[in-house]
């Protein structure tokens, strides 16, 4: 199946050894990158079934849905699957914060080359 996962028209995901596939989360309208997560096979059904972004946490080994306790979940609008199925493409429209710092992204913070972090403003996110 490998080698057929990139002209297959069935969608079957490429998990790594822990059961896992890398997903990337951007708001819909703005197409903002807002976080990066893990899903294994149950995150990835219950996200189709609920339309809720649902992910696996491999610091607490569970199942959870973003938002839950927040409030401030994904509405799923689209998963797209990249060329071998081992990212996923998630659009979505936020509630509110997708951190957990209360930013709306989680890429609040750039690298710069002597190694020091310059946080970004809200407007500079995208």
């Amino acid at each position: 199946m490998d080698e057929q996962r990139d002209t297959t028209d069935r969608f079957f995901p490429r998990f790594d050894a822990a059961g896992l596939v890398t997903a990337i989360v951007v708001d819909a309208d703005s197409r903002a990158l807002l976080m990066v997560a893990h899903m294994n096979d149950a995150a990835i059904e219950r996200t189709r079934a609920t339309g809720q972004a649902h992910f696996w946490s491999r610091s607490r080994g569970e199942l959870w849905r973003k938002g839950e306790t927040s409030g401030n979940g994904l509405t799923l609008v689209e998963m797209r699957v990249d060329c071998d199925q081992d990212a996923l493409l998630l659009r979505v429209r936020p509630a509110g914060p997708a951190c957990h710092t209360g930013r709306r992204s989680c890429f609040y913070r750039r690298v710069e080359a002597d190694g020091s972090l310059t946080f970004l403003t809200d407007d500079a996110q995208g």
